[in-house]
């Protein structure tokens, strides 16, 4: 009789605890958790698992460790980096089953949540209170507080109210070798929440977080401006905040976003419309006007083709579906694109969107804008329709010029998307050898085994060396 693979024992293991129907072995199924959104970053699992408590995740944790076994979380599979794959042919931990709304405090505005929990479905558990939760990623409907935490992740409204790790009060945490701890809850010494929130799963699995409520804003005000340039938009973007205000959102989208929504679901905009910014303000009603007209003759001092201001909710959500929907509207112009997460400081956008059409135009691509203007955050959409290797180096290589740009004009490599495997490489261009030195310590520290979602984050290439060299050098 032939051994078994040790792995397949371990899988045993995992179906008696969880049932046959929690391990998923089948290559053709595997497939599906090959990936994540990016059509860029797959790797094939050898099974993914679906735990259904902490006590699970530990024991599943604790049992990978033990057969040294790499092992990844994964939630919606709504990332853009690559940050949930199982690089090492490692066994994904699908959090989905996880999805309890555990409670809402009305009175502490506070919900605790476990990990699969979509982030759209805190809000609407807290709307009965006039509560909601502020990060507000444009995957929202689908995307879930786990993968939240673990990319730090923003969203439109974060410009005003922060993003995640300013609304994370305390979370429970698998560690790589299983044991379980609870993090934060208004506890002294270092900020371990902050540390955690934005790791991108590689310092342990969170099975629970515990997030601050907002009260709901007495009004809100949407606006929607055309611009016969990006660049004009861009300038009446710095123009805005410059004044002191700071909107609740401040979006952008470019000429190929407008033609994207015109195509697919027959958005109107006015003519001549080579930008569309999006301006949103809350707040208590006495100001709320003034406020408006402030942002109102900003826009139209700096060129705003037309302002349509929504006067009900039906009109804002249909103001907001230009916006949300922007993304999936660019398959009606390519039939692929490749999403970058640059940040730039706010007053550099239009050098910085100057240097994107041109690194696109020497490489024949055509880039598609539609961003977090208000804090910078850039999301280049880099079109393709081929599969082929060439084309796919040449999106790839343009890709990382633009995040070389982003670094150049004091920026960084991502604001709410993570690194990943996308960005990797690229973090010696952010950070000198002895930055990333010390990064690789602390990950050893709190993951000796290096099985803990590996090959993340920090670089691999000849220029850093691997992870145990670089923690090497910080222990000199």
């Amino acid at each position: 009789m032939t051994p078994r693979d040790p792995l397949d024992r371990l899988l045993d293991s995992f179906a008696a605890r969880l049932g046959a129907e929690a391990v998923v072995r089948d290559a053709g199924r595997l497939h599906v958790y090959a990936g994540d959104g990016s059509p860029m970053h797959d790797a094939l699992p050898r099974a993914v698992v679906f735990p259904r408590d902490t006590a699970d995740v530990a024991a599943i944790v604790r049992a990978c460790a033990d057969a040294r076994v790499p092992f990844v979380a994964r939630g919606a599979g709504t990332g853009l980096s690559g940050g949930a794959t199982a690089l090492d042919g490692g066994i994904v931990l699908a959090l989905n089953r996880m999805d309890r709304v555990l409670a809402v405090d009305p009175v502490d505005r506070t919900a605790t949540l476990e990990p699969g929990v979509r982030n759209l479905a805190v809000s609407e558990a807290a709307a009965e209170h006039g509560l909601f939760y502020a990060p507000d990623p444009s995957s929202q409907a689908v995307c879930t507080v786990g993968g939240n935490v673990a990319h730090n992740s923003g969203g439109p409204h974060t410009l005003k109210h922060g993003v995640t790790v300013n609304h994370v009060l305390g979370l429970t945490l698998v560690q790589p070798d299983g044991h379980v701890v609870r993090v934060g809850d208004g506890a002294c010494g270092y900020d371990l929440l902050a540390l955690l929130t934005g790791s991108e799963g590689t310092l342990g699995i969170v099975t629970e977080v515990t997030v601050r409520l907002l009260r709901r804003p007495e009004t809100v005000v949407t606006l929607l401006a055309a611009f016969d340039s990006i660049e004009a938009a861009s300038e009446a973007t710095s123009a805005v905040i410059a004044a002191g205000i700071v909107p609740a959102a401040l979006e952008m989208l470019d000429a190929e976003v407008v033609t994207a929504l015109r195509a697919a679901f027959g958005f109107e905009f006015p003519g001549g419309a080579q930008a569309l910014l999006l301006v949103e303000c809350d707040g208590v009603l006495p100001g709320m006007d003034e406020e408006l007209a402030d942002v109102s003759t900003l826009l139209r001092e700096h060129g705003a083709l037309s302002l349509r201001a929504a006067h009900d909710d039906a009109e804002r959500a249909e103001i907001w579906t230009a916006r949300k929907k922007a993304f999936g509207a660019l398959g009606r112009i390519a039939r692929h694109y490749y999403t970058q997460d640059g940040v730039i400081p706010r007053t550099r956008l239009p050098e910085m969107l100057r240097r994107v059409r041109e690194v696109a135009a020497r490489r024949g691509l055509r880039v598609a804008n539609v961003f977090h203007a208000g804090d910078g955050n850039l999301h280049p959409c880099i079109l393709f329709d081929s599969d082929d290797d060439k084309t796919k180096r040449n999106v790839l290589e343009a890709g990382a010029e633009i995040l070389r740009h982003c670094v150049e004009l004091g920026g960084s490599l991502t604001g709410e998307h993570g690194v990943g495997v996308e960005k990797r490489e690229w973090m010696s261009t952010l950070y000198a050898p002895d930055d990333l030195a010390v990064m690789a310590r602390l990950r050893d520290a709190l993951d000796p085994s290096g099985l803990c979602n590996p090959k993340k984050v920090l670089p691999l290439g000849a220029g850093c060396g691997e992870l145990s060299a670089l923690g090497r050098r910080a222990a000199l």
